[in-house]
């Protein structure tokens, strides 16, 4: 936990502008089609959660969070595809836990609107954890390997070579 909060200090105003933008562009992109901003193109059967607003919010700082990570990265903290990845999933898992239960066309085809009531519905609060947990993560692996040393390959010795 240290090493992030160190790592998070030392961010430049640019990467926190990062931060602050892609936060702001996530909330906007799930709740807009979730309908937790109400727009005139989007309805919602069933009415949100109270969990709702904070697990959006927290995903989308923590996204924010790792899309930063990738703006201006020191030598030798190149960013890995698995961090990568984790980051996506927990975007894309926030979406599904605070959407809409029987509004979801992938949720309907797959349950049909009684499934989507009866089993998806109680899954959501274990999909927001999920997303939380995966988006952590990423930024927890980012800011380590931002805070790990650079090896480089040491030429090998003559007696070394010799034996």
């Amino acid at each position: 936990m240290r090493i992030g909060w160190n790592a998070l200090r030392r961010w430049p105003a640019r990467r926190w502008g990062v931060a602050l933008l892609s936060a702001i562009v996530t909330v906007l992109v799930i709740a807009i089609p979730t309908d937790l901003i109400d727009t005139p193109f989007f309805a919602r059967e069933v009415p949100p959660t109270m969990w709702s607003w904070p697990v959006l919010l927290l995903s989308a700082i923590l996204a924010g969070l790792v899309t930063a990570t990738y703006v201006a990265y020191p030598d030798g903290a190149e960013p890995g595809k698995a961090e990568g990845r984790l980051g996506l999933a927990g975007w894309l898992i926030t979406f599904f836990a605070v959407g809409c239960p029987v509004c979801n066309k992938i949720v309907l085809l797959a349950l049909g609107t009684t499934g989507a009531l009866q089993f998806f519905e109680p899954v959501q609060p274990y999909l927001a954890a999920a997303s939380i947990a995966l988006l952590g993560w990423a930024l927890r692996a980012r800011l380590t390997r931002e805070n790990s040393c650079r090896l480089t390959a040491a030429a090998p010795d003559k007696e070394s070579a010799t034996v």
